[in-house]
């Protein structure tokens, strides 16, 4: 016969008896006790269960056969295996077992849950700190207990070594102080602790799973054990750089996730710079045209009193060659990454150079509208034609853009900004634009444009002297196709391929200008100068 749990029958036996003896405690109220043994079998366990819920010589459930005694309580044996059998059957009749329940709040609330635990199993107040409770032996050691539940003494932490014959030794392992300081009011002596064989030297896990390794977060399993999680990824953006972190750590706007969400990483700073290959082919290709248009003014200056130089309004031809030579230089304010200076100059100066050449095409489209119209018989449209015209029109349309940019920069002109929020791993240098005025000079733009293709589009069928009017009309059918592909382009794209598509559009646009306006001009110039006489001119308007 094992009786090395006696002790336990003994304290239970005094603790009952002292209740019983204290009118205090429980007044009118006597408890008393049936002890079972179970003999580690489970099926002793439910027999003896059934025979202490209904106390008859057939089990019948639901229903009570005597009421002599109330059943109120039932503490079960040392082992949890026995606790989790006898927890199957107790469930079903509401009888409370070890009050589990109602524990579980109070056991990660510190050693102040004794309290709450005697006032719920009995129904009775705890001797307040004056009336010191005797502990259940003869040694007359009393535990008291604060005003907030704490106690104020601690606990000793005993191991029992179980040896071949039976017998059993206690060893103290350690102790819980409250009084203790931080760091210091549980001390376990590791050395002391004799662990079974089936162990092999290691404690015994108290946790439901594994703990949630780096890059992982606990998340509580619904209906189980407040032990028992999952081990859940960390969201984007986050990361855990611990075991068993509650929740996972946002990382700082200028750093984003490792692969395995363990540390932050720095973001790298991204902008279109004139080192990388984009860069450079977007550079070489605005070089190249500003070349180009260089060229052809050359070509314009050394021919200007040819014939067909003079014919189509060399002011404004000029004019519109300059400003289409700013236009592909302007295009460099782009690469590189945005300062202040080149924030406040590139989108304004792009759209007054732009309006300028835009404004010079239509100039031309209704010189030649109004030479046209002039030839007619009786027609007083003749003042109209000359420099008066042409130059009224450059500056009216130029100086409403230069207006409208003024209000724009002095009210809320660009910035350099760093966008943190786009791209998980680059942080992008970009111009902000920062008011609607902007969206007002570039829509002042597209509308200019449009009114160039219409007048243009109308003339295209005017004599063959006054042929201008067809490349201008194909131009300018180039330039606002582009513009118009240019918007949803220009939005579906982000960070440096962003400033790559306006760059492009601005190249585009105004190469569409210069090759279909010019290049027939300076093949009559410099491969057909037969054809570049008066006499041509007049034949071919006949």
């Amino acid at each position: 016969m094992i009786t090395k749990n006696y002790q336990h029958v003994l304290a239970l036996e005094f603790a009952v008896n002292k209740i019983n003896e204290t009118p205090k405690m429980l007044p009118n109220i006597s408890l008393g006790f049936h002890i079972y043994e179970s003999y580690y079998d489970e099926r002793m366990t439910y027999h003896a269960l059934l025979n202490l819920l209904f106390r008859s010589h057939r089990f019948v459930p639901n229903y009570r056969c005597d009421t002599e005694n109330s059943l109120i309580a039932i503490i079960e044996g040392l082992s949890s295996e026995i606790s989790f059998q006898m927890a199957d059957i107790l469930e079903l009749f509401k009888i409370p077992q070890k009050f589990l329940q109602n524990v579980k709040p109070y056991r990660t609330q510190g050693d102040g849950f004794l309290k709450d635990f005697w006032e719920q199993a009995f129904g009775c107040s705890f001797p307040k700190s004056e009336e010191p409770m005797k502990s259940d032996g003869t040694s007359s050691k009393a535990v008291f207990f604060k005003d907030n539940r704490e106690m104020a003494v601690g606990f000793d932490l005993m191991n029992v070594a179980t040896f071949p014959n039976n017998s059993f030794l206690e060893v103290k392992v350690g102790r819980l102080n409250p009084g203790a300081p931080e760091g210091q009011k549980l001390i376990i002596h590791d050395n002391r602790i004799v662990w079974p064989q089936v162990l092999n030297k290691v404690p015994p896990g108290s946790l439901c799973n594994d703990p949630c390794h780096p890059g992982y977060h606990k998340k509580k399993k619904e209906g189980e054990k407040f032990c028992c999680y999952d081990c859940v990824p960390c969201q984007k953006r986050k990361i855990a750089n611990q075991k068993d972190m509650d929740d996972c750590i946002k990382c700082p706007e200028d750093q984003y996730p490792s692969m395995d969400h363990e540390h932050c990483m720095p973001k790298t700073i991204s902008f279109l710079s004139y080192e990388e290959p984009l860069g450079i082919s977007l550079a070489a290709a605005a070089l190249f045209f500003s070349l180009m248009t260089s060229l052809v003014l050359g070509i314009f200056l050394k021919h200007k009193g040819t014939p067909i130089v003079k014919a189509n309004n060399q002011d404004i031809t000029y004019i519109l060659l300059v400003s289409l030579l700013l236009c592909f230089l302007c295009s460099l304010l782009f690469l590189g990454q945005p300062e202040k200076v080149t924030c406040f100059l590139r989108q304004s100066a792009f759209s007054i150079i732009f309006s300028v050449a835009v404004s010079c095409v239509l100039a031309k489209t209704i010189t030649l509208v109004a030479a046209f119209m002039a030839t007619k018989p009786g027609s007083n449209t003749r003042k109209w034609v000359g420099k008066r015209l042409t130059t009224s029109s450059v500056l009216f349309c130029s100086l409403l853009q230069v207006g409208l940019c003024t209000v724009w920069l002095g009210t809320s002109p660009p910035f350099p900004d760093f966008n943190n929020q786009v791209l998980t791993k680059e942080i992008l240098a970009e111009c902000n634009e920062g008011s609607v005025m902007f969206y007002v000079v570039l829509g002042y733009l597209g509308l200019l444009s449009f009114i160039s293709l219409a007048v243009a589009f109308l003339a295209r069928k005017l004599p063959d002297s006054f042929n201008e009017s067809k490349f201008i009309t194909f131009s300018m059918l180039v330039f606002c196709s582009v513009w118009l592909s240019f918007v949803p382009a220009y939005l579906s794209s982000k960070g440096k391929y962003m400033v790559a598509v306006e760059i492009f559009s601005i190249l585009a646009s105004s190469a569409a200008l210069l090759v279909c306006i010019f290049s027939p001009k300076c093949y009559i110039i410099m491969l057909r100068p037969e054809l570049n006489k008066r006499a041509q001119l007049m034949l071919r308007n006949k």
